[in-house]
C-alpha cells in the first residue's frame, strides 16, 4: 500500500518544516462555502485538508471530497469520528486509535468492524494515536467517546501516552482539545511530548490566532490543524499559513 502522504508528513518533521492543516466538516458546509475554501488554501499554501466530524451526519463526505479533488492538488485525509466516514475519493486515512481514553470500542473495537471497509477502499492508513486533551469546554468528541479528556496541566501523562503509542506501533500523534475549546492545548505539554517521540505531532482545538498557531509549531508541533475558527471567519487561512509557515526551520 502507497505511503506517499505519510512520508510527507515525516519529511517534513525530519527537515523541520511546519505543515497547515484545514480541518471541513462536512456537516458544516455546502459547494460554494468549500470551493470558498479552496480557494483560500491554495492562495495561502495550505499543506492539507482534513475532512470529517464528531458526527457526520450530512452524507456529504464523498462529495466534500471529490470536490477537493477536482479543484486542486492539496491531499485530502480523512479525520473520521466514526467506521462510516470512509470516501474512497481521499487519498489517506488517519486509522485513530483513542490512546486518552479507557473506552475499547475507540481503541480497538470499531476498528475491528471498519477494517475490511478500509482495507477494501485502497486509502493510505496511517495509524494515528489520538489523544484529547481539556480544553476548558464539554466537547462533542468527549461526549462522543465516552472518554475523560487528559487533564490540560498534566504534561506527564500525556508524555507517557504518547510513548506508549508510539512504542505500539502508531505513525502520528494527534493531540485535540477538540472543536470549540476555549482553551488550546498549552506550549508546555506540547514542547515535553515533542520532546520524547519521534513520529510527527499533530496539534489541534481551541486555536484561533495566528499567533498560537505559531507558538504551537515554535513548541514541537509538527502539523497545525484548525477548523472551528476558519468556519467562523475563512480569511483566518492565510493568517494562520502564514504563521505557521513563518517558523525558522532551526526553531
Amino acid at each position: 500500500m502507497l505511503n506517499n502522504i505519510y512520508q510527507s508528513f515525516a519529511q517534513r518533521k525530519l527537515q523541520n518544516k511546519k505543515s497547515f492543516a484545514v480541518l471541513i466538516d462536512p456537516d458544516k458546509v455546502t459547494d460554494e462555502s468549500v470551493a470558498e475554501l479552496i480557494t483560500l488554501a491554495l492562495e495561502a499554501n495550505v499543506d492539507y485538508f482534513f475532512v470529517g466530524g464528531s458526527l457526520v451526519v450530512s452524507n456529504y463526505i464523498d462529495e466534500c471530497v471529490q470536490l477537493i479533488k477536482k479543484s486542486c492538488n492539496i491531499p485530502v485525509i480523512l479525520f473520521p469520528g466514526s467506521p462510516s466516514q470512509v470516501s474512497k475519493y481521499a487519498d489517506a486515512l488517519l486509522y485513530l486509535s483513542l490512546i486518552s481514553g479507557r473506552n475499547p470500542e475507540l481503541l480497538i473495537g470499531q476498528h475491528v468492524v471498519s477494517a475490511p471497509i478500509v482495507k477494501k477502499s485502497g486509502l493510505e492508513i496511517m495509524p494515528t494515536g489520538y489523544m484529547v486533551i481539556d480544553g476548558g469546554a464539554p466537547t462533542t468528541v468527549s461526549y462522543i467517546s465516552n472518554a475523560a479528556p487528559l487533564p490540560s496541566d498534566k504534561s506527564e501523562i500525556a508524555m507517557c501516552t504518547a510513548m506508549a503509542g508510539e512504542m505500539l506501533g502508531m505513525k502520528l500523534i494527534y493531540m485535540d482539545a477538540g472543536s470549540g475549546a476555549k482553551n488550546a492545548i498549552t506550549e508546555t505539554m506540547i514542547t515535553k511530548v515533542a520532546g520524547c517521540i519521534n513520529v510527527p505531532l499533530i496539534i489541534g482545538g481551541g486555536i484561533t490566532t495566528a499567533e498560537k498557531a505559531y507558538l504551537n509549531c515554535k513548541a514541537g508541533a509538527d502539523v497545525i490543524v484548525v477548523g472551528n475558527a476558519i468556519e467562523k471567519d475563512a480569511n483566518l487561512i492565510k493568517e494562520i499559513s502564514a504563521a505557521i509557515h513563518s517558523v525558522p526551520v532551526n526553531a
